[in-house]
């Protein structure tokens, strides 16, 4: 170190992982969590993964257009919001299908939405699931402005801002990130880090050795956790909340997954990956992860399996029986729900719409 040069503050990042590739725990690391709800939770991840699966099936059919598939990244989505409160928010982007699935977003719901039927993004009243965002990065800033207005309100919530990889890299996730540090907004950063933005790979979008290291530069914390452990990500997410709740500000959670399907059913994932390395992702999958885990227990078996199975199939094949019964959305409701008060120009917008259809 030359003279007049000295360490202002050093800084790292940790990693949290509570159970391995084939299902072993470390227990002092183990969270709080009943046998009944760590039976809960592998349910509700086969119960995602079979939604994941059907609804692959209904746009190669043409019965639902293009689709998002979330296939390996059901730990991340499923870890976080089983440590949510219902009072909290959760800003989803168009791969986080499981994360709304947790959340009470009927199965129903998900299938209009990816059928090109904009009421399918309306949540049950009462659950605090906002729109599906399709731009990259924007819906960050909504979510540290939830997040502000709750602790203006004096409520205790947080709200979840969910990104990718490729979105850590935009400007207005950025600008997210510092409104988040300077007002201490209870909010969490979940980013699942599954390799790619599209077809880019991590290290082709940012020269970060880890996403969660960019939130030191926003004044926060920032912690990478294994994205096919659902117990680290639970775990991660609880300490975050407990600090959002306590006015500790935000936290960055980077959950290093792995995307297996395409980037959407437009994609064709092969012409920039190789097979070697999805299938070794294949092996680290994060719902066989917690099998491993709940059958070394003595908490799963065969029996178990067989039921859920014939269980799950039944719940989304019920969905998708209710979504193709669903009447179409009309036109008009392009106009109709963008604001709360519709302003002069879409009103005009939409008189000349009325006058086309009636051949005026």
């Amino acid at each position: 170190m030359k003279m007049g040069e000295k360490v202002l503050k050093t800084f790292s990042v940790k990693h949290l992982q509570v159970l391995d590739e084939n299902g072993k725990c470390d227990r002092k690391l183990m969270p709080k969590l009943s046998l009944k709800q760590l039976a809960d939770i592998y349910s509700l991840m086969m119960l995602c993964r079979r939604f994941d699966e059907k609804a692959l099936v209904l746009q190669r059919q043409g019965r639902m257009g293009t689709y998002a598939s979330f296939l390996g990244q059901e730990a991340a989505q499923v870890g976080v919001a089983c440590a949510l409160s219902d009072a909290d928010w959760i800003f989803p982007t168009y791969r986080d299908s499981a994360l709304l699935l947790a959340r009470k977003q009927p199965m129903v719901s998900l299938l209009q939405y990816f059928g090109g039927d904009e009421r399918g993004n309306i949540p049950p009243k009462g659950v605090k699931n906002f729109p599906i965002s399709i731009p990259v990065g924007t819906q960050g800033l909504h979510a540290v402005g939830a997040a502000m207005a709750a602790t203006v309100q004096g409520k205790k919530v947080a709200a979840v801002a969910c990104l990718g990889d490729g979105a850590s890299s935009e400007g207005d996730m950025n600008e997210a990130f510092n409104f988040a540090g300077v007002f201490k907004a209870p909010v969490i950063f979940l980013c699942q880090n599954n390799q790619y933005a599209i077809s880019v790979p991590v290290k082709q979008q940012t020269a970060a050795e880890t996403i969660a290291q960019k939130a030191i530069a926003f004044g926060f914390e920032g912690i990478r956790v294994d994205g096919n452990d659902v117990l680290a990500v639970y775990s991660a997410t609880a300490a975050a909340l407990k600090k959002a709740y306590s006015g500790g500000g935000p936290t960055l959670i980077e959950c290093f997954t792995y995307r297996i399907s395409n980037h959407t059913t437009s994609d064709d994932a092969s012409k920039y990956r190789p097979e070697s390395e999805v299938n070794e992702w294949r092996n680290k999958d994060p719902v066989l992860r917690l099998r491993k885990f709940l059958v070394a227990k003595k908490l799963w078996n065969d029996k178990k399996e067989s039921r859920l199975l014939a269980d799950v199939e039944k719940q989304v094949s019920a969905a998708v029986a209710e979504y193709e019964k669903v009447s179409a959305p009309l036109v008009e409701d392009v106009f109709k729900y963008t604001y709360s008060e519709m302003p002069l120009q879409l009103k005009e917008q939409l008189d000349d719409y009325r006058r086309l259809i009636d051949g005026k």
